[in-house]
């Protein structure tokens, strides 16, 4: 007996190392490239013409940042990410949130149906060009809506917040239509409280997607005004390939092509990584009582 726990604990210990060993391993492959990028976007244009891997400033410089915030359109452009990641974050929840808490009521006429269509729709689209003339019959070219009206429903989100609701109890809703309440009172008092965690899943999920998506804009606008950071920090990058260490548009360079791409990467990067701790205690939770059930 004795014997057998002690194998026992051999290879629990032997099981512990190994893992440790390859979290460790697989932590350093991403964090030194991460660190690089940060490091190397505070270094001088000459340490970086300089070449070789960089684990700290050799010669500390923020001309980098200095030379993309210094076009004002720079700023216009955060404002336009910030304003559709926040406008599509809070509409594409609460609209994907009303669908999810209509179709997890089985009394609902036709659930089935609407379901299974929904989830067609995971699958297939109608593709580019048919996307493309609808958002132009419906007067989306050039509009700031374009970012949010199309984004509205995900059927996947839908999924999760169906089967979320589906885990609050009956007796809740009972009591409050007991007590005069009416759809959307329960909705909002009662669903919409409870279901915080599956919510703030969904808002990370779609806050990602909207802050990176430069596609939206490639495809659908070309009023300069209405582009996000993500679209303007492109075009720098692709200007400052062709006009290296020469002016960008009204930013004008003092440092290297390879400088200016760090330091976009990390202003893109950096607002995620902020917001990402705040709700990853939602996250986990969120997925795994969202789950899909049926």
């Amino acid at each position: 007996m004795n014997l057998k726990a002690a194998k026992g604990d051999l290879d629990s210990r032997i099981f512990d190392t190994i893992n440790i060993i390859l979290l460790v391993t697989f932590t350093i492959i991403i964090v030194v490239p991460l660190w690089n990028v940060v490091v190397s976007s505070f270094s001088s244009g000459r340490s970086l013409a300089e070449g070789g891997f960089i684990f700290w400033p050799t010669e500390f410089s923020l001309e980098n940042y200095q030379a993309v915030f210094r076009d004002a359109n720079i700023w216009n452009a955060f404002f336009i990410s910030v304003a559709k990641t926040v406008i599509g974050v809070i509409t594409h929840v609460f609209f994907c949130a009303m669908v999810g808490y209509g179709l997890s009521k089985k009394y609902v006429r036709g659930r089935k149906f609407y379901v299974a269509m929904g989830v067609v729709t995971m699958f297939f689209s109608g593709g580019m060009i048919p996307t493309y003339l609808l958002i132009k019959d419906l007067g989306l070219l050039n509009s700031f809506w374009v970012y949010i009206i199309p984004a509205l429903l995900s059927f996947y989100d839908v999924i999760i917040l169906m089967n979320f609701f589906r885990n609050v109890p009956d007796s809740l809703e009972e009591s409050a239509k007991i007590d005069g309440g009416g759809d959307w009172r329960i909705f909002l008092s009662i669903f919409i409280p409870l279901s915080m965690p599956a919510m703030a899943t969904i808002a990370l999920f779609n806050g990602v997607g909207q802050w990176n998506d430069f596609m939206t804009t490639k495809l659908y606008i070309t009023d300069q005004a209405l582009y996000p950071l993500q679209m303007m920090l492109y075009e720098i990058i692709v200007q400052s390939q062709t006009q290296s260490m020469q002016n960008i548009g009204s930013v004008a360079i003092q440092t290297t092509t390879k400088g200016v791409q760090l330091a976009t990467i990390v202003v893109t990067t950096l607002p995620i990584v902020v917001m990402y701790p705040i709700l990853q205690r939602y996250f986990i939770s969120g997925m795994m009582l969202g789950a899909v059930k049926e």
